[in-house]
């Protein structure tokens, strides 16, 4: 079995293809309800989930660096409910995975830590203990997300190992939502789908379900779902990140002059090496402007 290069990609694609079909197959005639409870009977869990959140990270080398949550429900996506987390912690290190799902997480549950602490009356952000968390996180009150949602999961699925669990559940704890039952799904050897471990809070050993199992297929829609939003957040912001005009970030530069300078000079390259008089000479460029417009690129580069 070819290893990489397009070959490689080839047998991906009809692997997935292969996996998706197999899966409509199994799935045909279970309902997501029928599903949820097979899933709680494997798992032994107490009650059937109605309400499942799923976390993955998705970074290059660290990277424009993004968190992704989506939600499945008792009749499938709750796509109006998916949230999207900029990375924002100064700390972390690139490609820290552990740090980017605790302050993923940290930020997705602060509201229910307030509203099961102070009734809901408070601001989550204004919490003694959530303060902590994001000051030691490296993030701000300001930059959290002021519309994560507040509904509580029954279960939350981590995509990784035993580390992320544990991160998972620490957060959680630190929180006081001890409650919610956390498991994590690691890809299994040579990261081969269909030999899945299942790692929950109290057993001394990851549970794997059988190959041909529905319930196995439907864990592993929600972690590939879950994946492909993670990736499709990353890649947009990588784009928005790589087309943006380094003039844009100039006080009084608007669409004219950008346009201006981009005519005379050809490049935004070409812009941040022009002296002040070369910049004078484009029109709708004042003095004052030209001098702007060079410090700042001489300001950067120093």
């Amino acid at each position: 079995m070819p290893q990489r290069g397009t070959k490689s990609a080839l047998v991906e694609h009809a692997l997935a293809n292969a996996r998706e079909a197999l899966g409509r197959k199994l799935a045909e005639g279970s309902s997501q309800r029928r599903l949820m409870e097979a899933l709680a009977e494997r798992f032994g869990l107490t009650t059937v989930p109605r309400r499942i959140e799923v976390f993955d990270n998705s970074h290059i080398q660290g990277a424009s660096a993004v968190g992704a949550m989506i939600v499945a429900g008792l009749d499938g996506w709750v796509k109006g409910q998916y949230r999207k987390f900029n990375i924002k912690s100064e700390a972390l290190a690139p490609g820290d995975d552990y740090g980017m799902m605790r302050e993923v997480l940290t930020r997705r549950f602060r509201r229910l830590a307030v509203e099961s602490d102070e009734g809901g009356l408070a601001s989550p952000d204004s919490h003694p203990l959530v303060e902590t968390m994001l000051d030691a996180l490296g993030v701000g009150p300001d930059v959290a997300e002021d519309d994560v949602v507040p509904d509580r999961p029954d279960l939350v699925l981590i995509d990784g190992g035993a580390g992320q669990l544990a991160v998972a559940r620490e957060v959680l704890a630190d929180l006081g939502l001890h409650e919610i039952c956390v498991m994590g799904v690691a890809k299994g050897p040579d990261r081969e789908a269909g030999r899945e471990h299942f790692h929950i809070a109290g057993r001394d050993r990851p549970i794997m379900l059988e190959p041909r199992d529905p319930v196995l297929y439907f864990v592993q829609r929600l972690r590939d779902e879950a994946h492909r939003f993670a990736i499709g957040t990353h890649r947009a912001k990588r784009a928005k990140g790589l087309s943006a005009n380094p003039l844009d970030e100039i006080a009084g530069i608007g669409p004219r002059r950008r346009r201006a300078l981009m005519k005379h000079f050809g490049s935004a390259k070409a812009v941040s090496r022009a002296g002040v008089e070369d910049l004078k000479a484009v029109e709708g460029i004042s003095a004052e402007m030209a001098q702007r417009i060079y410090d700042h690129f001489h300001e950067r580069d120093g």
